[in-house]
């Protein structure tokens, strides 16, 4: 029988839901921005692709540096502290006058906004048992959906109204009301700080990084961020130069694309609980092998086929997101799960930023505004999936996940 939610877990997990639907508009946004944003500041795709990994190497960065003392501290004022700045970073980017503005407070939003996904993670393994975790991602990947449905439609419509600055400006108005009831409502999650020894800072940075029960997870978390920096920077792009659709009708496609994944990301989350969490991460992993190698090699496409291929897309990431999250939850003690989301954050940013700078070497823009060579990027997400689906198989041999209900 499953475990029912009480009324402040319900609250936990629709308040983190809406932090992260800031944090991950703050960074979707890039892509649909792309075909404005390219022209406007008359940058190439490489310098595209700095824009959009600058962001992911400074949060791995700030991750990494952050996870000394991410246990050493309640998480309620980590998560205060660290979305304060992501704010004022936002609010930097809605400002940029020029590329080598946007690119510096590119760096300022990752360096705060980078840490915030684990400090949330953390709270997440804290205050809910293994068994209701796939359910607790699946419902905070509804933020996901909502930059979708509400964020990066708004996004684009107030962009052509009033320039690429708007989306970035309307982040920090909601980002402020996120913040407010973060201070106000949620109680402070500290039971993590009766568990800690006096090891120093860097001690206990190092005891974490060297545990050989999680470096794999590292490996395997690191792999697992590739595919999505490769080909997501450069998708609005592709859609518009590559497959023939009107930059007006891109804010439709995201708009029933997110609508879509609304429902998706639950049904994954309770399928994970129910079906075991490692084979829905099988059916997602080959599903996304598919769907890649289809959507790459696309060219004038229709409208409706376009978004039947994003709605697919989205069902096989979030059937490998999810149940990946919650395994990789289960790994550490709590007095280093903090450390250990951060440094998996880290390095799951950096390899991400990494394959983001990768990608951008490898696409090029023709002379007819076409992405070139984006089959190739394709293809090497596929081997990249392939090596981490055998990689979470050995973790998944490690962690009992209870019985599965069918």
């Amino acid at each position: 029988m499953s475990l029912k939610f009480t009324g402040y877990q319900k609250f936990v997990v629709a308040l983190l839901s809406f932090l992260q639907f800031t944090i991950i508009l703050d960074f979707m946004i890039i892509s649909p921005l792309g075909a404005i944003l390219m022209p406007a500041l008359n940058i190439s795709a490489s310098q595209f692709g700095v824009v959009v990994s600058v962001y992911a190497l400074s949060a791995g960065t700030a991750s990494f540096l952050s996870a000394g003392f991410a246990d050493r501290f309640d998480r309620k004022k980590l998560l205060l502290f660290f979305y304060t700045g992501f704010i004022l970073g936002t609010l930097f980017c809605g400002l940029a006058p020029t590329f080598e503005f946007l690119v510096a407070a590119r760096l300022v939003t990752g360096l705060f906004g980078g840490v915030i996904g684990s400090i949330a993670f953390a709270i997440v393994t804290d205050l809910f048992p293994m068994e209701m975790r796939g359910r607790v991602l699946g419902t905070m990947q509804t933020a996901f959906a909502a930059s979708q449905v509400l964020g990066i439609p708004a996004g684009l419509y107030f962009s052509n109204l009033w320039g690429w600055h708007a989306p970035f400006l309307m982040i920090v108005a909601v980002g402020v009301i996120a913040g407010i009831a973060i201070a106000i409502y949620l109680k402070p999650v500290d039971a993590h700080l009766k568990l800690q020894t006096d090891r120093s800072v860097v001690k206990h940075l190092v005891s974490t990084v060297t545990d050989s029960r999680y470096m794999f997870a590292f490996g395997v978390t690191a792999l697992l961020s590739i595919g999505g920096f490769m080909i997501m920077p450069f998708g609005s792009a592709f859609t518009v130069n590559n497959l023939g659709i009107e930059m007006a009708k891109l804010p439709m496609i995201y708009l029933i694309t997110g609508i879509a994944t609304i429902f998706i990301g639950p049904l994954v989350g309770r399928a994970s609980d129910s079906f075991g969490k490692f084979n829905i991460f099988t059916f997602g992993t080959i599903l996304s092998m598919i769907m890649v190698v289809i959507y790459t090699n696309l060219g004038i496409t229709p409208l409706s086929l376009v978004i039947l291929v994003n709605v697919v897309m989205f069902v096989a990431i979030f059937s490998r997101m999810i149940p990946s999250q919650a395994l990789m939850s289960a790994i550490p003690d709590p007095a280093n799960r903090g450390a250990f989301m951060s440094v998996s954050a880290s390095l799951q940013q950096i390899a991400g930023g990494i394959a983001s700078i990768v990608s951008g070497f490898i696409v090029v823009v023709g002379e007819d505004k076409k992405l070139e060579h984006f089959d190739t990027v394709g293809y090497v997400m596929c081997a990249v999936a392939f090596v981490a689906l055998i990689m979470m198989y050995f973790i998944h041999r490690q962690i009992p996940e209870g019985p599965v209900k069918h």
